[in-house]
């Protein structure tokens, strides 16, 4: 290899490092404007857009530019960042049981607030009958979920304004008590 092609292969490495650092350092500075009083917090797309530019300068280049955070800071989020893509997060599903569908959930929510008197299994059986099929605890759960309390309760509290209604109305209308004397 000639010199004349040591010298371009050189300036071009210098000048992609440049490259580099002046990206850098832009990034940073526009975090540092929208954030400009009191400690600086860094969101989790700031770090991750610092970390991977900051890999790529290295850590030498990087304690020379870095001005927010240490250059170790910002290799450990670098590092953060690859064991989280490689942790197969994204295979594993979530711990548990499938969520209920959010349609049939509204459905079980307006039977029990329709039918105050209804109980769990009933409102199985009626979910039976439109083919559903789910279980009493199930309804229990998402009854309490929605903080609609169980039958008893439910049915407790509608004859109890049932005959508030009743008594106080009945009382309204009745002439007024005289005693024989």
């Amino acid at each position: 290899m000639d010199w004349k092609h040591l010298l371009a292969y050189i300036t071009g490495t210098a000048d992609q490092e440049l490259l580099l650092r002046n990206e850098y350092l832009v990034t940073e500075n526009r975090i540092l404007r929208n954030q400009l009083k009191g400690r600086i917090r860094l969101s989790d797309g700031e770090r991750k857009a610092l970390a991977v530019i900051g890999q790529q300068l290295g850590k030498r280049a990087l304690k020379a530019v870095a001005q927010i955070v240490k250059p170790e800071t910002i290799l450990a989020w670098h590092r953060t960042l690859v064991a989280q893509k490689f942790d197969g997060s994204q295979q594993r599903q979530s711990p548990g049981r499938p969520r209920i569908d959010p349609e049939l959930e509204a459905l079980i929510v307006r039977i029990a607030q329709e039918n105050r008197s209804w109980g769990y299994d009933r409102i199985v059986g009626a979910l039976a009958n439109l083919g559903l099929t789910i279980s009493d605890q199930t309804v229990g759960n998402i009854l309490k979920r929605h903080s609609i309390p169980p039958a008893p309760e439910r049915k407790t509290k509608m004859f109890q304004r049932c005959w508030s209604a009743m008594f106080f109305g009945c009382t309204r209308v009745r002439a007024p008590f005289n005693p024989i004397e």
